[in-house]
């Protein structure tokens, strides 16, 4: 039963991590764009929030049945929700979409000067998939959006948080492992609601280089703590807080940088007539290697240790801070026809007043 429950969640759960970010991207401004997308993961770490702090102390009927009622109660008011004006636009016609586009900007003007740029990304060519995936553009942004999925997947956040409890039971401190796991879970809420404030003035690349170095650093401090723990070292004071500490690190920075801004970044990178194929299609191929992340997480560590793992862990952070700071285009503030254009589209480019 359990594993039939997961397997449903795990279905929903993929569909709305691809419907969500989509919406997300085309009912906002460019101008308030990342911080209507860090939305998600500000709720993704309220539930862990639920799930951590009232998990160890209930059963798995009362949780469940508490987390249905949630999932009802914040499902209902989607049913209001307007379809997104660039798909009214492709499907409906453009009054409609100039309609919600009037209620969302406040502006008659701003919405005619969106409606001008949908108009001039679209095409009388009949898409499909076949044209869409042989597309030069769309093969690029697929290549970027996967590679850097994966190497998310890779640098161990997912592991980590899913064998919380074990790793703060290795620790000697006075924490209750439940405890501290439920103050991780507050702590990711802060980080997320930190990147709510700050990706739209600082831009979605200085926070995630910055950030995915603060997880290097976190995992840095994990392997440090079990190497000492297997050279049997006299673990005290201060180092016996340093997982602790760790984890504390990498959480906030995951959830600042990476966990708030990837599925935002996805959504941007693609055009309008491929955006949801694109998320679809970048979560389809990281399902494997999340999986496999996960599933093995306790095997690996068996084979190499735990501080040869959370190092190899610091490594890819590093790996995947260089490739966002060399390859990954900008985006803040950036309309989808100049983020296209940065990524190599040479199409004129409809600048708003």
């Amino acid at each position: 039963m359990l594993m039939l429950g997961r397997a449903v969640i795990g279905t929903a759960d993929g569909i709305v991590l691809c419907v969500i970010p989509v919406y997300a991207s085309e009912v906002a401004s460019k101008e308030v764009r990342g911080a209507l997308g860090t939305l998600l993961q500000i709720f993704s770490s309220i539930g862990a929030v639920v799930m951590l702090s009232v998990g160890p102390f209930v059963s798995y009927f009362e949780l469940n049945l508490m987390l249905t009622l949630l999932v009802l109660a914040t499902s209902i008011p989607t049913l209001f929700l307007p379809d997104s004006p660039n798909f009214l636009f492709s499907k409906v016609g453009q009054e409609d979409s100039r309609n919600v586009l009037i209620s969302l900007r406040g502006s008659e003007h701003r919405a005619d000067e969106e409606i001008k740029e949908y108009a001039a990304n679209k095409t009388d060519e009949k898409v499909s998939l076949r044209i869409i995936f042989r597309n030069k553009l769309f093969q690029k942004s697929l290549a970027i959006s996967t590679f850097v999925l994966i190497m998310v997947l890779l640098i161990g956040y997912n592991s980590v948080t899913s064998y919380l409890q074990t790793i703060l039971d290795v620790t000697q401190t006075n924490v209750r492992s439940e405890v501290a796991s439920g103050v991780i879970g507050a702590i990711s809420v802060v980080a997320s609601f930190s990147t709510l404030m700050t990706t739209d003035r600082f831009g979605r690349k200085p926070i995630l280089v910055s950030t995915l170095f603060g997880v290097a650093a976190g995992m840095v401090g994990l392997g440090t703590f079990f190497k000492l723990t297997r050279d049997e070292a006299d673990i005290s004071g201060f180092l016996n807080f340093l997982p602790l500490l760790s984890l504390l690190v990498i959480v906030f920075c995951y959830s600042a940088g990476t966990g708030s801004l990837f599925w935002l970044l996805i959504a941007e990178l693609f055009d309008d007539r491929s955006r949801g194929i694109g998320v679809a299609s970048t979560l389809l191929l990281g399902t494997a290697p999340s999986f496999l992340s996960v599933r093995y997480f306790t095997s690996i560590i068996d084979a190499i240790g735990p501080t040869a793992a959370f190092w190899c862990s610091a490594g890819l952070c590093v790996v995947l801070a260089l490739f966002v700071a060399f390859k990954l285009p900008e985006t803040k503030g950036k309309s989808f026809t100049e983020i296209q254009h940065e990524l190599g589209n040479k199409d004129k480019i409809i600048t708003r007043i």
